[in-house]
């Protein structure tokens, strides 16, 4: 299968994304992922996004294009992929349409992970991260600490980044609403998204993703 998982910040989708690759054997392609590679490695494309990145600019379509039309040519992914993060917004939509088309390819569906938007500040505003290992993540009502601000695991303080303020969450809501809403619009005329709830648990939205892409599995 050829997937796109779109969603608002805060709706799960990298976490739903790795466990709906396992379990269709599929990889899971993340555009975060696919930056922390290529300018690790130093890239020509990763060169260009870090000189963009270092500028404090936004990395132009045409890099983040770049990079996952390379990731979605290697042979793991000729039988089908998850994109986590791309398309962001309708220009880079676009683009995957004619790239797929030059292959002969389409997309099977895009599956759209619903939350309300007071359900997405209380998740990202809440989250506490841990300065020692920023692996180690907690939430003041959904996971709390047994100490607050202290990391159960390595006694790390827990802190909260700067973006995750209900100010800053709500910035990065606009900005989902006006670039990356109008790609679901354009699915939708393509008869391409599933939408599920994305509350409750993640086995239990896992389960509710499988049953929503079953019918459009080969």
């Amino acid at each position: 299968m050829r997937i796109v998982l779109v969603g608002p910040p805060g709706a799960g989708k990298g976490t739903q994304a790795q466990y709906l690759a396992k379990n269709l054997s599929i990889p899971h392609i993340s555009t975060g992922d696919l930056f922390r590679a290529n300018i690790s490695q130093g890239t020509p494309l990763g060169k260009r996004a870090q000189e963009y990145t270092k500028a404090g600019r936004l990395v132009p379509d045409e890099v983040t294009v770049g990079m996952a039309q390379e990731r979605m040519s290697r042979p793991d992914a000729a039988h089908g992929f998850l994109l986590d993060g791309f398309p962001r917004n309708l220009n880079q939509a676009e683009a995957l349409t004619s790239f797929l088309a030059q292959q002969s390819l389409t997309l099977d569906a895009v599956l759209e992970l619903e939350v309300p938007e007071v359900e997405v500040v209380k998740r990202i505003a809440g989250r506490r991260l841990c300065r020692k290992d920023g692996a180690h993540v907690f939430h003041v009502e959904y996971n709390p600490p047994k100490v607050e601000g202290v990391c159960d695991i390595c006694g790390g303080e827990l802190y909260q980044r700067d973006d995750d303020t209900e100010e800053a969450v709500r910035v990065r809501l606009d900005e989902y609403h006006i670039k990356t809403e109008p790609i679901i619009d354009y699915y939708k005329a393509q008869g391409l998204v599933v939408t599920i709830a994305a509350l409750g648990s993640v086995q239990e939205v896992t389960g509710r993703a499988m049953d929503a892409l079953q019918p459009r599995v080969a």
